[in-house]
């Protein structure tokens, strides 16, 4: 049985940590929030930590590796510390899957938690394109899933979730209902940003990021047209079922 952890926040302003799978909107997500003045961001800080561990084959994993910080406890130190720049807001962009099951969550009763979920089926194929067939853990629903129920058993309320398609279809409106749900003002500033990289990005971005570094605001959504392999229909169903978990606690 999971200890109870007593929730406490951070002075010193909010510190948001959104949890996502990979093949979603998290980079433009990101860009969304760090265009806003008072926000500052980090990028997948977790990434180095869960390369080392894992193995795992990513492009450019020996350079995220040596120039990244592999220990996940001086991670959490530097995402519960003061807020870089002086601001008063620090998103972070998480990856459910980098959160390795050694790394403690009893910080996460620190962040204001949120998660952003993408349809399965649209994850699957663009991680086939991307990076070939996945394993289930390589794809972060079953993650997203034990992170949103340890915050909901910590804070004894669910953490906001968004959809992808609903930021996709209506920015403003989704965007809109997010900051309410994390106490804080929207800021027009975030349905557009200027082109190119940041200085913020992780060391991958020249791996991963092109097409967010020619966009200028959340791109329109589109229906997917490529069907699911049939060798990934059980790990489609696996994720299909905790992703219709995770949707009746969206908010748009």
């Amino acid at each position: 049985m999971q200890t109870k952890v007593e929730p406490t926040r951070l002075s010193g302003g909010k510190r948001i940590a959104m949890w996502s799978g990979p093949r979603n909107i998290s980079t433009a997500m990101m860009r969304a929030w760090e265009n806003r003045a008072d926000t500052t961001v980090a990028d997948e800080p977790f990434y180095a930590f869960y390369l080392a561990r894992t193995g795992k084959v990513h492009p450019g994993a020996e350079e995220i590796i040596a120039r990244g910080e592999t220990d996940w406890r001086k991670v959490v130190r530097q995402l519960t510390g003061p807020i870089p720049e002086g601001r008063t807001i620090f998103f972070q962009k998480q990856m459910t899957q980098h959160l390795l099951p050694e790394a403690s969550r009893d910080w996460l009763t620190q962040m204001t938690n949120c998660f952003l979920i993408r349809d399965p089926a649209d994850v699957i194929v663009s991680y086939t394109k991307k990076a070939g067939d996945p394993r289930l853990e390589d794809l972060g629903f079953v993650q997203q899933l034990e992170i949103f129920n340890f915050v909901r058993e910590q804070t004894d309320e669910p953490p906001a979730v968004i959809d992808a398609k609903d930021v996709l279809q209506n920015p403003e409106r989704t965007l809109r209902s997010l900051c309410t749900a994390l106490e804080i003002e929207f800021d027009v500033a975030m349905l557009s940003w200027p082109p190119g990289f940041r200085p913020t990005d992780g060391i991958w971005a020249k791996y991963w990021y092109a097409e967010v570094e020619r966009s200028t605001s959340f791109m329109a959504y589109h229906e997917r047209t490529a069907a699911i392999p049939a060798h990934l229909n059980d790990i489609h169903m696996h994720c299909r079922a905790i992703y219709d978990e995770l949707h009746k606690h969206r908010i748009f």
